[in-house]
C-alpha cells in the first residue's frame, strides 16, 4: 500500500515538473514517444521478466562468438590482451551446489566473469546492451541468446547441442556455478565503519588496497601500452604498470 502511494505520489510530481518545464521552455524538447522509450526499456530482471522471446544454439553463437567478439574475449573467453578473462575458475561441484569455491581462495589471481555471476538474466541483458564493444546494441535478440548459450557452454553450464530460448532460462539459471554466491557485503567504499561511494579525498600518494587490484598475465604486458600511465594519477583505483614483464 505504502509502495503505491508513493509510485503515485512520484508521478504527480513528474507530471507537474513536465507541465513547469512545458511552461518555462516551451519550444524546447517534446514528450518521449512509446517507441523511443520501448527501445531504452529494455532491462531483463532475475525472475526474466523483460525477456524477449527468441532461441540461439551454442553452434550458432561459436560462429558469432569468432566473428563479432574474439578479437576482444579470445576464442574461448579467454581474453588474451587488455580485457579480463570470461570463462575458467569453476567445476562440475560449483554448479552442483550453486557458489563458486575460488571465489574464497585469495591466491586467485583472476575472478572471472562467470566466477562472479549470480544470474544468467544478467549475463544476456548485458551483452543485449553493450555488446560488442564497437557497435553495442547491434546484435539481434537471437543472436544474443546464441552468445548467451556459447559462453554457457565454455563454462559447462549446458551441453554442445543446446539451444536458449525463453521457455528454458530458468533451467540454466539452476545450473549457474555461483547461483547462490550473492552476499549483502559489497564492494564499496568505507566511510566510518558504513558503505559509501564517496571516502576521503586523496590527490596525492594514496594508499591502494593491492587486493582489489585485478592483474593480467605478464605475457600481454606492453601490447597495448602501460594501463598505469592510461588512468586517473590520483584516488584508490589505480592502474598497474603493464610496460615491462615482472
Amino acid at each position: 500500500m505504502f509502495r503505491s502511494l508513493e509510485l503515485g505520489l512520484l508521478v504527480v510530481l513528474l507530471s507537474l515538473t513536465d507541465m513547469a518545464s512545458a511552461e518555462l521552455f516551451p519550444k524546447v524538447g517534446r514528450r518521449a514517444s512509446v517507441t523511443e522509450v520501448a527501445a531504452w526499456d529494455i532491462d531483463v530482471r532475475p525472475d526474466f521478466k523483460g525477456l524477449p522471446s527468441g532461441s540461439g544454439s551454442v553452434k550458432q553463437g561459436e560462429k558469432l562468438w569468432e566473428s563479432r567478439c574474439a578479437t576482444c574475449h579470445g576464442a574461448f573467453g579467454e581474453s588474451p590482451s587488455v580485457f579480463l578473462p570470461l570463462i575458467g575458475g569453476t567445476t562440475a561441484k560449483d554448479i552442483e551446489r550453486g557458489r563458486v569455491a575460488a571465489l574464497s581462495v585469495s591466491s586467485e589471481n583472476a575472478k572471472t566473469t562467470i566466477m562472479k555471476l549470480a544470474t544468467v538474466s544478467t549475463l544476456w541483458d548485458y551483452i543485449r546492451r553493450a555488446m560488442p564493444f564497437d557497435a553495442p546494441k547491434s546484435l539481434s535478440v537471437n543472436e544474443v541468446y546464441a552468445a548467451s548459450a556459447f559462453l554457457l557452454h565454455l563454462a559447462d553450464v549446458v551441453p554442445a547441442d543446446f539451444t536458449l530460448t525463453e521457455q528454458n532460462i530458468a533451467q540454466v539459471q539452476a545450473r549457474m556455478p555461483n547461483r547462490d554466491g550473492m552476499s549483502t557485503k559489497h564492494g564499496m567504499l568505507e566511510v566510518k565503519g558504513k558503505p559509501d561511494v564517496i571516502s576521503e579525498a586523496c590527490m596525492q600518494d594514496c594508499k591502494v588496497n593491492e587486493k582489489s587490484l585485478a592483474v593480467l598475465p605478464v605475457s600481454v604486458n606492453g601490447l597495448n601500452g602501460n594501463l598505469a600511465e592510461q588512468n586517473r594519477p590520483y584516488g584508490s583505483i589505480r592502474g598497474i604498470d603493464t610496460s615491462r614483464s615482472k
